[in-house]
């Protein structure tokens, strides 16, 4: 009987001395997950739905002055806080992904998942928004458009995942290492975002995740993120 192959771990390596807050992330995030823009009020009244957001803080003293920024997305735990409290289990881990995923048709919008959540990394939607044609067109057929009253979040565009995971099944290989790409490392100009499976000790990502410089949001928690991050020390360091 032949082995069984163990799943692969994704994970994500943020590198801080490389990110310079331009928010490209960001907007390939809402572009590909169709997150709707839920306008300037709703943003004042703390709706906003992006699943990814950026920290920024300033440091040194003037005119000395620089940026830091930090990234902020689903942590994928491994021990998430948010699974064991959804009373409907919407809130699940992949075994495949070996992510934690969201099933919006079980999801009834009690929030407790986002209650636990101690990286605020949930979004509630409020409403439901539907784009006006021909605007409609533009939405990604590959993601599940929410309606009302469902908690969105990350799932590293699982979408790609499973997509780069059939292929290289097709073709019978293996999932080369870059290849897959979530948007927001698609989109990221200077490279501060790398995607891979940190299983294998030979990824890009896996290797980055071993830098003296890393570290894990909240690490003392327990909850096993499965981002990490390398803190900056340049101009634009965190």
């Amino acid at each position: 009987m032949a082995e069984q192959k163990a799943p692969q771990k994704w994970g994500l390596v943020v590198d801080l001395d490389r990110c310079t807050g331009c928010n490209a992330c960001i907007a390939a995030c809402s572009m590909e997950n169709n997150i709707p823009f839920v306008g300037e009020d709703e943003v004042a009244y703390g709706r906003g739905l992006y699943w990814l957001y950026n920290k920024r803080e300033w440091r040194g003293e003037y005119p000395e002055i620089k940026p830091a920024f930090e990234p902020v997305m689903c942590q994928q735990c491994g021990n998430a806080p948010c699974e064991p409290v959804c009373p409907v289990f919407a809130s699940v881990h992949s075994e495949e992904e070996q992510i934690n995923l969201a099933v919006y048709n079980r999801c009834v919008g009690t929030r407790y998942c986002a209650n636990n959540c101690p990286y605020h990394a949930r979004q509630f939607n409020y409403f439901d928004y539907e784009l006006p044609e021909p605007m409609n067109s533009y939405l990604n057929p590959d993601v599940t458009v929410r309606r009302r009253g469902v908690m969105e979040k990350c799932t590293f565009c699982v979408q790609r995942i499973v997509r780069g995971r059939q292929k290289a099944a097709a073709e019978g290989r293996e999932v080369e290492d870059g290849e897959i790409q979530p948007a927001c490392v698609q989109a990221c100009p200077a490279g501060a975002l790398v995607f891979g499976d940190v299983s294998n000790p030979e990824s890009k990502a896996s290797q980055m995740a071993r830098n003296q410089r890393r570290y894990q949001l909240l690490e003392e928690l327990g909850t096993l993120p499965r981002v990490t991050y390398l803190k900056g020390g340049g101009r634009y360091g965190g």
